[in-house]
């Protein structure tokens, strides 16, 4: 099945708020990914200087969520503390798990850690008005969703708590787990979370980029969650 790989941006009251970084074009080579733009420099076309973040929200460490993380010279980044006990504990020890990480990444991360630039969340936390953090597992035992209130009302971004609509739609866990359990009952909290099913974004569905209107200029590149999607 396709799929798309996302990096989103909330703007308000004078802060952009990045919700993961991608990964990098070297990356795509070795893991055999089509790779279309750097997420990261991509930010630019919306009027957003990387430089000039000082928050990253990452959902998670797998190598297609944090991947850009070195770019953004001045961010903070906020994660799970259990994300990180997983990615640097005894479970990476077995392929099956340790194969969506990329150790550099996860090494790189904990360079940040030791230069006082990760905050750490143990569990749901606000951490601005109007965006906030909900602990989730299941994919990655420290998997978050991020909420953001919008001119619409609340937008659930998935990430991989629902990597598409029919996970959702359907209840059928996505193959590559940590915890089956927790990825079902993920389904359920995403949806207590919404309004309502089209105010949750899936993390991987080509089909968010069909359903939410372009933003001007930058069709098949960009799109407005703060806007109504189509179905």
């Amino acid at each position: 099945m396709p799929m798309d790989y996302f990096v989103w941006v909330a703007v308000g009251g004078g802060q952009a708020w990045v919700i993961d970084t991608g990964f990098t074009a070297e990356v795509a080579v070795r893991r055999k990914r089509r790779w279309l733009r750097c997420p990261v420099e991509s930010l630019r076309l919306l009027g957003i200087d990387p430089d000039g973040v000082g928050d990253v929200i990452i959902s998670h460490l797998h190598y297609d969520h944090v991947g850009g993380f070195h770019k953004y010279r001045r961010a903070r980044f906020h994660l799970q503390e259990q994300e990180m006990r997983y990615a640097t504990g005894r479970y990476m020890c077995h392929h099956r798990l340790r194969h969506s990480f990329e150790v550099e990444d996860v090494a790189g991360i904990v360079r940040m850690t030791f230069a006082d630039r990760v905050v750490f969340h143990d569990g749901d936390a606000e951490l601005a008005p109007g965006i906030a953090v909900h602990a989730m597992g299941g994919h990655s035992m420290g998997l978050q969703c991020v909420t953001v209130e919008t001119a619409r009302g609340r937008v659930v971004l998935a990430s991989d708590v629902a990597h598409f609509y029919e996970n959702l739609e359907t209840k059928r866990p996505f193959t590559t787990a940590f915890y089956v359990g927790d990825m079902l009952e993920g389904f359920d909290r995403l949806k207590a979370l919404a309004p309502g099913p089209g105010h949750i974004v899936p993390g991987h569905d080509p089909e968010v980029m069909r359903r939410y209107p372009a933003v001007p200029g930058l069709e098949g590149t960009a799109v407005r969650l703060h806007a109504e999607p189509s179905a």
